[in-house]
């Protein structure tokens, strides 16, 4: 008789693991389109936020489909398609993941978005489209609480070095200057985010106490009301910097 005959026949393909990395893909794609689309015009924010969202969904399932792809293709299963799902899940992550620090930022951050070294005389932006007032009060209570390492930052650089090398670090961070004025030692810079191209503002102030120098930020999303600690974020970076170019 053939051989064939006694062939045992192959695995067939799992299907979990082949849908899994399809939506995996997709929600790869998916999310750089909402940005680029909102950045281009082809459609508003809350429609960009929906595409991001369902790209998030979309990954999350497809993290899950590919799991449950690899076990059944596992060594021993009755499946084949385990480098399928391995890719899957990798693939999935890449979405799910910021997806996830998303999430967690809106649950585990204040519901505020101008943060400032300064509550109580914060630096000012003059030359923004919106020059609002620090908001204080409650924002500056919730500050506290959440971010009490937001304080001002002091260096032994005398004012005009301390400047320069601010202006160069928000050069450095691609940030745009709307305004740069030495003689009063303030910086005003907008921040662009990478997918969406958000606009958050910056005002720097550098200040001469009792010897040294004295740089106050302030950071400040223009969209939303919460920012899920970014402007925290940028304020600790941009000091730890400016620490390091000044040799401190």
């Amino acid at each position: 008789m053939p051989d064939s005959i006694h062939r045992r026949p192959g695995r067939p393909l799992s299907k979990l693991a082949m849908l899994g990395l399809l939506l995996g893909v997709a929600a790869v794609g998916a999310l750089p389109a909402a940005g680029a689309g909102y950045r281009l015009g082809w459609w508003p924010l809350p429609a960009a936020l929906r595409i991001a969202e369902w790209a998030a969904y979309g990954a999350g399932l497809g993290l899950l489909l590919s799991l449950a792809g690899g076990l059944q293709a596992r060594p021993g299963g009755r499946r084949r398609g385990l480098s399928m799902a391995v890719v899957g899940v990798v693939v999935s992550l890449v979405v799910a993941i910021p997806a996830a620090r998303w999430k967690y930022g809106e649950l585990h951050y204040p519901p505020i978005n101008d943060i400032s070294t300064d509550v109580e005389d914060p630096p000012v932006f003059w030359e923004m489209p919106n020059p609002t007032d620090y908001p204080g009060g409650e924002t500056a209570t919730l500050q506290r609480a959440a971010y009490p390492d937001i304080v001002p930052l002091t260096l032994a650089a005398a004012p005009p070095r301390a400047y320069a090398l601010a202006l160069g670090l928000v050069r450095d961070n691609g940030w745009e200057i709307v305004a740069d004025q030495p003689e009063e030692g303030r910086i005003e810079a907008v921040a662009s985010s990478l997918l969406f191209g958000f606009k958050d503002e910056v005002a720097i102030r550098v200040t001469a106490p009792d010897g040294g120098s004295r740089i106050d930020l302030r950071s400040r999303s223009r969209l939303g009301r919460i920012d899920r600690g970014v402007n925290a974020k940028r304020i600790r970076a941009f000091e730890a910097a400016l620490r390091k170019r000044a040799g401190e």
